[in-house]
């Protein structure tokens, strides 16, 4: 297990200590892991009904970073994913006590309804009027008629924005009682996980998943989903949680709803926003009108891999109570207003380039069969480069090269009868176009260079060998690396050298000769340049990759040019 904690009995308050003191709205209710409103004092002047919640910890940050203004009063917490203590709420209940009265909201777990509510059966015994209601918005288990019942999850967040506006615009504790409960029946929810989660006391997680297997319906708890199956793609998973939402709560075509998609607690940014498209484009395709939606992080299971997304019926009343102003620290404010077509684009500027203009001698039949296989050859290695990537850099160039390679061969039908000049250019020009990251624009600058070289020295038999040559010296001169810095200069310039008069066959099965020597060298080599100098020597014992990948096209276009 590794965590970013101190220790394990003090990780839930040092957490609410922490929450605290990043903002000064939010205050500890003395030796109580509870935080409540700063303002509290001015707040029981006000005769407006409290807001509690609580819960275990674990669900951050959920519960006490929707305290505010607007929202809730105080939030008790529990030890991680365990219900706090009768006299904990009991103790939250009693500070924040005025005489408009309390409304406690809990989630349907049977921790939860009993110590929150023995603690409201208390102070309704002290004289404090107290209401209470539970959130059970998980779709996954239906009607739970054979379970504890359903369990509250991410749509709970809706309620607390409902009954928090409600109770600021100044309602009775009935009325405000009876929005929350409006809000329970509108509300909806289903989740994922690609990955569980590890509560710290326990050290393991609860469950493990296979490489290529997901939970569908589960809980924040960490516990397993009500279907375990093989992974999808984001849309297909989607379309199941929103199908399964829409029946539950009999959502039809023209209905109108706030959607919240939400991260369980590990989820990559870039992935939450696909889910988000996904889910905005599944529901207008079923006819569902959203009028709110919400992307981010509301209410987790630790560090759990995974998405939920909510569905809440909306109308008016419901979008003004989401739309109310509230100082609670997490509440994404009006950001979730939508359009009714939510995706705007405008136009991107057209740059032209003339890649017909070009002089000499058309470029070699054997130059370009071997620059297509080169470009083939590139693809098939994606996986194998992306692994060595993947060891001394970030990943990324086996889905880099593949994508300049699959952009080349789209345009290679042209280049048969082209200069050769005019071939290199509309090559760097491609390259630069559609690849990404360092190796975009090395290539464009080695490509455009050649050309060049070519345009200005003529097409005798030593054109390639000045094209290489000048399109190792442009990447010298933009990436600002040499040899020995453990780079694709490593094999470029090698091979460079390596060439020399004579036929285009002799000249690159010497180039990839020098170039696969050169690559294989750099596995000694102390990087200084690129990713792998982040490293250090931990990148020794393995081979550049972009030094390999020269080697590797430059091999398949020697054999190809034979």
């Amino acid at each position: 297990m590794k965590k970013l904690i101190n220790d394990i009995p003090s990780l839930v308050r040092q957490s609410l200590e922490g929450l605290a003191m990043l903002h000064p709205g939010l205050a500890l209710l003395g030796s109580e892991n509870t935080l409540v409103r700063s303002d509290l004092a001015e707040f029981l002047e006000s005769g407006k009904v409290a807001i509690v919640t609580g819960g275990g910890a674990g669900h951050e940050p959920a519960h006490a970073g929707y305290i505010g203004k607007g929202m809730l009063t105080a939030a008790v917490s529990g030890d991680v994913f365990a219900s706090p203590s009768t006299d904990a709420v009991y103790a939250a209940l009693r500070a924040v006590a005025s005489p408009a009265g309390i409304l406690i909201i809990v989630k349907n777990y049977t921790g939860d309804r009993l110590n929150f509510g023995l603690a409201a059966e208390m102070a309704r015994a002290d004289g404090i009027p107290v209401e209470l209601v539970i959130v059970d918005d998980d779709s996954a288990l239906g009607k739970a008629e054979r379970t504890a019942g359903r369990r509250g999850i991410a749509g709970t967040v809706f309620v607390h924005k409902v009954a928090g506006a409600a109770a600021e615009a100044g309602l009775s504790l009935g009325e405000v009682k009876a929005r929350a409960l409006a809000a329970i029946g509108a509300v909806a929810s289903m989740g994922v996980a690609l990955s569980p989660c590890t509560v710290p006391a326990a050290g393991k997680p609860n469950f493990s998943l296979g490489d290529d297997e997901m939970e569908l319906g589960l809980g924040i708890h960490g516990e397993a989903g009500v279907q375990r199956v093989v992974m999808q793609p984001a849309r297909q998973v989607v379309e199941t949680l929103i199908d399964t939402i829409l029946a539950d709560r009999n959502v039809r075509r023209g209905d109108h709803v706030a959607l919240l998609v939400n991260n369980l607690g590990g989820t990559a940014q870039m992935e939450m926003s696909i889910v988000a498209r996904d889910a905005l484009e599944v529901l207008k395709a079923r006819g569902i009108i959203v009028d709110r939606g919400y992307c981010g992080t509301f209410l987790t299971a630790i560090e759990m891999t995974g998405i939920s997304l909510s569905l809440l019926r909306t109308d008016a009343g419901v979008l003004t109570a989401l739309d109310a102003p509230t100082a609670a620290p997490v509440w994404p404010g009006t950001h979730g207003r939508l359009p009714l077509d939510p995706l705007t684009t405008v136009p991107a500027p057209e740059f032209s380039a003339d890649t017909t203009a070009g002089s000499g001698a058309a470029a070699p039949a054997e130059f370009v069969a071997a620059l297509t296989t080169a470009c083939r050859a590139v693809i098939e290695a994606e996986t194998e480069l992306t692994e060595m990537d993947r060891i001394v850099g970030d990943g990324d160039i086996g889905h880099s090269l593949a994508s300049g390679a699959n952009a080349l061969l789209a345009l290679s039908p042209g280049w048969t009868g082209r200069p050769l000049d005019a071939v290199l250019r509309e090559i760097g020009l491609a390259l630069r176009k559609s690849i990404g990251g360092t190796s975009g624009p090395l290539y464009a600058a080695f490509a455009i260079a050649a050309s060049q070289a070519v345009a200005d020295g003529g097409h005798d038999s030593a054109a390639l060998a000045r094209a290489f040559a000048a399109g190792a010296d442009a990447i010298k001169r933009l990436g600002g690396a040499d040899a020995g810095d453990r780079t694709m200069l490593d094999a470029l310039i090698p091979a460079a050298a390596a060439m020399t008069h004579g036929t285009t066959s002799a000249q690159l099965t010497a180039a990839a000769t020098a170039a696969r020597s050169g690559a294989d060298r750099t596995a000694a080599m102390h990087p200084r340049r690129g990713r792998s100098s982040y490293i250090g020597e931990r990148a020794l014992g393995h081979p550049d990759p972009g030094a390999v990948a020269v080697a590797l096209w430059l091999e398949a276009a020697a054999k190809a040019a034979r």
